[in-house]
This record gives structure tokens, sequence and C-alpha cells, in this order.
């Protein structure tokens, strides 16, 4: 839900104020973050063909987790003919980023992209485990990154923004979610389509408000 707080003007005055380039995160590429400690990682191309082919299991998992990205945000650029729009690899700190910010007429979406292709997946409430193994996290992190971006959004729109935490799973070979699971979203990739027709919750005015807020860097300036 939103509760508006802000005269129409104040919408208006965000929509006439993009961010400076350097400050656009617009232009980020899906992955950008894991693309950078890749190449701080291995400098060279020939370091980085050269990792390529030994797969140190240190930068294997940075880029198994690029490609899951990758596959991601092809599924969220669907969705644009929807009148949703998406941002990519938002910086929150030097080891921290919001894989996709998803942005539309359905209300806005923090998304934690984990890939983890041909293997199962069982999600609970706190924890989800990787073909019966330890569990891991991820439905905690994803909560905290939904609260993050709540508080820029709240505080850079002047109306209340609801963000809903999504866990996207690419190419699972099977995913069990909890049914007590409700305030995360646990899904394939693939089921990133049925966001397409929500509706309801921003209006058009507000779709480009919050969007604006969110592609400006300088709005995620101490947010963590």
């Amino acid at each position: 839900m939103i509760r508006s707080t802000a005269s129409p003007g104040g919408v208006a005055s965000t929509l006439r104020t993009p961010p400076p380039s350097g400050y656009d995160l617009a232009s980020r590429r899906p992955g950008q973050a894991l693309r950078e400690k890749i190449r701080a990682d291995c400098p060279s191309l020939i370091q980085r063909s050269l990792e390529w082919a030994l797969r140190r299991p240190e930068n294997a998992s940075w880029r198994t987790g690029l490609r899951g990205e990758r596959i991601v945000s092809r599924e969220l650029a669907r969705l644009r003919r929807h009148g949703w729009r998406a941002l990519h690899s938002i910086p929150l700190s030097p080891t921290w980023d919001i894989d996709h910010l998803l942005i539309g007429p359905g209300g806005v979406f923090s998304i934690n992209t984990k890939h983890h292709r041909g293997k199962t997946v069982w999600v609970g409430d706190h924890v989800a485990r990787i073909n019966h193994g330890e569990g891991r996290p991820y439905p905690r992190s994803s909560r905290r990154e939904a609260a993050v971006v709540k508080k820029v959004l709240d505080r850079g729109c002047r109306f209340e923004v609801e963000v809903k935490p999504v866990l996207v799973f690419v190419k699972p070979a099977k995913l069990t979610v909890q049914p007590s699971l409700q305030d995360v979203r646990a899904i394939e990739n693939r089921e990133l389509s049925a966001l397409s027709p929500l509706t309801g919750v921003l209006s058009p005015e507000q779709v480009d408000a919050v969007y604006a807020v969110a592609r400006d860097q300088r709005s995620w300036t101490g947010a963590v």
C-alpha cells in the first residue's frame, strides 16, 4: 500500500530533476558489482581467461552469480511493455548491493537472485537449503534488503512505499517453499512473468517518482 503525503507538485518536481550521468544507476549493467570484483581480482584479459579456464573456487561463485543476474535481467526486460522499470546492482556499500529493483503498477520488488542451476532448493521462513545442505540465510537477507530499500524510497519520495522482497532461484531442479513463508516471495526465474499483470498499487505518476529516486545514486548515501 502507498499513502501519499506529497502534493502533486512535489511528485512532478522529482520527475523534472534527473540525476547527473555520474549518479544515474539506470546505466548500471546486471551484475555490475560482481563484474567489478572479478576485474579487481584478475585485472588483465589474459588473467581472466586463465581464471575462467582453471575455474578457481574463489571466483567460480562470482561468475555463477553473474550469469544468474544476467538471466534474471532478461526476464525483467520483458516486463517493460507492461509499465515496469528495473534497476540492477544498486550499490549499498563496497561489499553489498541490491541485485535488482523492479518498479511498476503492481508495486516495488527488491529482488535477490540465487543461481543454483540443477539443484534442489528448499526455502523456509529463515533459511534456504541447497541439495539438503546447511541452511543459508537467504530469506533473512531478502527482508533486510527490502527494509533498506523502503527506508530510502520513503525518504526520497515523501510518500510511503511498500517494498516486497523476492528471492529468485535461477533454473533449479526443484523448488520447494514452505507455506508459512508469507512475507518473502520465493520463485523460479521463469515465474517473474507472473508479476507483469499486477496493478493498483502505484499510479503512473508514482511509478515515475519512485524510479526517479531509486535511479539516483545519491539517494542511497547512508542507507546502511
